[in-house]
């Protein structure tokens, strides 16, 4: 499900010499075949199908200097073109069209619209992540949700996945892709204002906010190879780069936070891929919270998941020497309470023994300077990497846990009587309420799902001030070794009121029909807006339904589509990000080519028509 892991699987085993004169096929069979073409979906390695849909330059950038690269660092340059010509059937190709295609014909002068105006910025449209749009910044009603209709597609070139969630402010449109670009796109029409090259691909959502000490506007996001970014959101210019963390293994996958001048970037890994190689010295990642000055970029406190760091343990049954603890990557968005002047974060699960006491677990650290507040363990003892889904499982820790960690981030919310909780949900099938003003005691916990590795609530929920709407995965596979999608398993739509934990509203598993490459689970974030809730699905539909479970609008997006950039067009299963709403229009991300999702590469704007 999470791309970090996903992806890096590609070159789990290309660690091993190879001869020179070794073709591309040669060198899959003898090396990454085991996870791509194995029967077990559970490695959530993307299936050739998937990989075919990518462009010779995405696979080869990111074998060099993209999120693979640690992984393919011993293979030369020709074993790198090699593998990545064999496993997409392409050669290169060169600049993308889409950078000369689809560009706006008026010449910027300022932003197209008033930047108090409808907005959605960042993951979860505000500070406390409640991913719940107000009336006025929704410009769209519970009887204009039926007449929503298709207004324009952008199509990400040579993608097979579209994971990165839109920014919008003052009528413009900011957005990353698997390309190694920024976009910055008018947000009526989808033609392209500006783009931006960078070092690696962009799958969190971008924040936007007037650069402190300067007349600028400046959009602040962090891309594959942990550096966090400073651009000009009119021009696209660069004002600074800072990487924030030296592991190889580092990423940057949930949206930084900007609050009171000071930059909040979460830190993730593909270490739990990596580390799977028996050769592979597991493990010495450490999730962290890393603050910037907004302005320079100049790093003010990092704050460890894990403050104990890694120590040699014991030796695993190759002669490896092993470490830890380690993991406790944060995923998702951070959340910021001004009130107490805290910071909370979710984390993953350990990737090694010792299991770590903040795995799994809900953090909240002081914003000024980095120190634990409180700790909140969800699920003890989860040391687990993807070898423990091989067939060699050398580096699977011993007792090993079951994957559980939190992908989304917490929602933190004040109930109509003013008690405050704080909300999120995990993949292990249970709903969580904390009390963020009583060091994180649990108030309530309900079970919606039966949880996994790829089960339970994956990205993102949504909450207003009665309740929280949680969509459940729970993603399963036929029993045949096809590695298929069993169009029979998963799914369903929650509604639970936050001051009990009850559910209040259930919305049952939509079935797949004769539809091929289909589940009815819903792992994509679900969106908010009154009275109204979005929610993708693996199937490739996009739904509304009124908050009493009634479903009111549906689109397929699993099609082609004329895109306003030039670029050829698919849209495919929906899940990572979740839709957008902002003034009057609703964008939707289509395509995950991974564990055997239908690949795409487009985002999507919908607005009501008149009838």
């Amino acid at each position: 499900m999470r791309p970090s892991v996903v992806v890096a699987a590609l070159l789990m085993w290309c660690s091993a010499p190879a001869l020179a004169q070794q073709n591309g096929a040669a060198l899959y069979a003898m090396h990454c075949a085991q996870c791509h073409d194995g029967g077990d979906s559970q490695s959530r390695a993307p299936a050739r199908g998937a990989m075919q849909a990518m462009s010779f330059d995405h696979v080869l950038g990111a074998l060099t200097a993209g999120s693979m690269a640690a992984m393919a660092k011993d293979r030369s340059d020709l074993e790198r073109r090699a593998i990545a010509s064999f496993v997409t059937g392409k050669a290169a190709t060169g600049a993308s069209a889409s950078d000369a295609e689809g560009r706006c014909t008026r010449e910027a002068r300022g932003f197209p619209q008033p930047l108090d105006g409808p907005r959605w910025n960042g993951w979860g449209v505000d500070l406390a992540n409640s991913r719940f749009q107000p009336a006025d910044m929704a410009g769209l009603t519970a009887e204009q949700v039926p007449r929503l209709r298709l207004k324009w597609a952008y199509a990400f070139p040579g993608a097979s996945l579209s994971f990165a969630p839109p920014t919008v402010a003052g009528g413009l449109l900011f957005i990353g892709g698997t390309d190694r670009k920024v976009h910055a796109l008018d947000a009526r029409s989808g033609c392209t204002v500006w783009t931006l090259a960078i070092d690696a691909a962009v799958r969190a959502a971008i924040s936007f906010a007037p650069l402190p000490g300067s007349d600028q506007f400046a959009i602040f996001f962090g891309d594959l190879r942990a550096n966090a970014y400073a651009v000009n959101a009119l021009t696209g210019a660069l004002i600074w780069k800072t990487r924030v963390e030296e592991h190889p293994g580092a990423r940057i996958t949930g949206a930084p936070v900007l609050h009171d001048g000071v930059l909040y970037v979460p830190v993730s890994s593909l270490e739990e891929a990596s580390g799977s190689q028996p050769s592979y010295e597991c493990c010495t990642f450490r999730g962290s919270v890393v603050a910037l000055e907004a302005a320079t970029g100049k790093a003010v406190w990092q704050a460890y998941t894990i403050p104990e760091a890694p120590h040699p343990t014991d030796k695993n049954a190759r002669g490896t020497q092993l470490y830890g603890p380690s993991g406790a990557a944060i995923w998702s968005a951070p959340t910021i309470d001004v009130k107490r002047n805290a910071i909370y974060v979710a984390t993953s699960n350990s990737y090694s023994n010792p299991p770590s006491a903040m795995s799994d677990a809900i953090l909240a650290y002081d914003l000024a300077t980095g120190k634990l507040l409180w700790k909140q363990q969800a699920t003890p003892k989860d040391a687990f990497v993807v070898a423990c889904f091989t067939a060699d499982r050398t580096n699977c820790p011993d007792e090993h846990g079951p994957d559980h960690d939190f992908g989304q981030s917490p929602i933190l919310v004040t109930l109509r009587d003013g008690k405050r909780v704080l909300a999120i949900a995990q993949k292990s099938g249970v709903v969580h309420a904390l009390d963020p003003d009583d060091g994180g005691k649990i108030l309530w916990q309900t079970r919606i799902g039966k949880g996994g590795a790829l089960g339970g609530s994956e990205w993102g929920s949504a909450a207003d001030g009665d309740r929280i709407y949680v969509a459940n995965s729970d993603v399963r596979f036929r029993r045949d070794g096809s590695r298929q999608l069993d169009p029979t398993q998963g799914g369903g739509l929650f509604g639970l009121d936050l001051a009990s934990g009850k559910v209040v509203m259930e919305v049952a598993p939509v079935a797949c029909g004769d539809r091929l490459q289909c589940s009815p689970a819903l792992s994509a974030a679900v969106s908010l807006i009154p009275g109204i809730v979005f929610s993708g699905g693996v199937s490739g539909f996009l739904r509304a339904y009124a908050t009493d479970g009634k479903l009111l609008w549906e689109f397929d997006t699993a099609q082609d589509y004329k895109a306003v950039n030039g670029v050829a067009a698919h849209g495919g299963a929906i899940d990572g990000p979740g839709p957008v709403i902002a003034g009057g229009m609703v964008y939707t991300n289509s395509g995950y080519g991974q564990w055997s999702g239908v690949a795409g590469n487009v985002l999507l704007a919908f607005e009501a028509g008149t009838e």
